[in-house]
């Protein structure tokens, strides 16, 4: 027993001696003195009133600016309002903008070390089942370059993407595992491209949980855009994944002539646009093209950008014209 315990006993019995029945009379007010709140309450017949505060929902709910939107299927346009007030007014005169990618990483270790010496704003995107894919992509990231998962995708006809590779059919929790264990070989990825996949980035049911993933892990979606048909940028977008669409391949035809028509063909639209992106790949002409290329680009009024900077710019002039089509 407590001190205070053993010394209320004792002044209680003292008091009953003295007091008599005066002091046993008193008994019931010295409880309600001494006792805590509540207990009283809580030995009551009645139940104590809820202590828990409860929001009238009967009637109907008001609509909400936050409220989520249904995404499946994918309608509308694919930009928020938020972003449409942003962009509302032209975006000021600048400096011409490029973003390279080399994709098709990994698998030849000499042409990927040639790859990584190329200028830091040029972003590497590493396929994953190149047994040198981790080590390579964790070195072009400290050289500072952004790096990419160059994802397999099903194409058309009948080439073969490789393992790990998405295809139309498979079940969603299927297609994030396959993605999941692709990212898992690209340590610092910020986002991925597709490696052939005319079929998968032309069907929406199948880019959906692509696009969900995405958004869960903040990465974008570069589409290598290898249909007419692709449906990426509108799917990524409704998601809220950050995505754009290359507008040059530099390398089918792997002459350093034709390299560099396509390099011009990129400056072309860079200073119409304002901001262009090419795709590349690790063939000998096209590394020796883009090595002097990027030397001179400064000089012919040009600035190199990291892709995801490019994908923002694009975004950002995809919505302004989407807002003066809605006007």
């Amino acid at each position: 027993m407590r001190a205070a315990d053993a010394a209320f006993c004792a002044l209680l019995v003292v008091a009953t001696v003295i007091g008599g029945s005066h002091a046993v009379a008193g008994i019931p007010a010295l409880l309600a003195i001494v006792t805590p709140p509540g207990i009283a309450a809580a030995q009551a017949s009645s139940p104590p009133p809820d202590p828990v505060a409860r929001l009238d929902v009967s009637g109907p709910i008001a609509p909400s600016a936050f409220a989520p939107q249904v995404l499946s299927p994918v309608v509308a346009h694919d930009f928020p309002d938020w972003l449409l007030a942003r962009v509302a007014a032209p975006a000021p005169a600048g400096t011409p903008r490029i973003a390279i990618v080399i994709d098709d990483l990994g698998a030849d270790l000499a042409r990927t070390d040639r790859a990584l010496k190329l200028p830091r704003a040029v972003a590497l995107s590493f396929l994953p089942y190149a047994d040198a894919t981790p080590w390579l992509s964790a070195e072009a990231l400290r050289d500072g370059h952004e790096v990419l998962l160059h994802m397999p995708m099903e194409a058309d006809g009948e080439q073969n993407p490789g393992p790990l590779a998405i295809a139309l059919g498979l079940a969603p929790d299927d297609i994030r595992r396959r993605l999941v264990a692709a990212l898992a070989r690209v340590p610092g990825a910020i986002g991925i491209n597709n490696h052939m996949g005319s079929r998968v980035t032309a069907d929406r049911a199948t880019l959906i949980p692509i696009a969900e993933e995405l958004a869960a892990r903040h990465l974008f979606f570069f589409d290598s855009r290898t249909t007419p048909q692709t449906q990426v940028v509108p799917v990524a977008r409704a998601f809220g994944v950050a995505s754009a669409g290359r507008d040059v391949f530099l390398d089918d035809e792997q002459t350093a002539g034709a390299v560099d028509t396509q390099l011009a063909e990129l400056e072309s639209r860079a200073r119409a646009a304002g901001i262009a992106i090419a795709i590349g790949h690790p063939h000998d002409v096209t590394l020796a093209a883009l090595a002097a290329w990027t030397a001179r680009a400064g000089a012919r009024g040009l600035l190199l950008v990291p892709l995801s900077e490019a994908i923002r710019l694009k975004t950002e002039r995809d919505a302004r014209q989407s807002l003066a089509q809605l006007r």
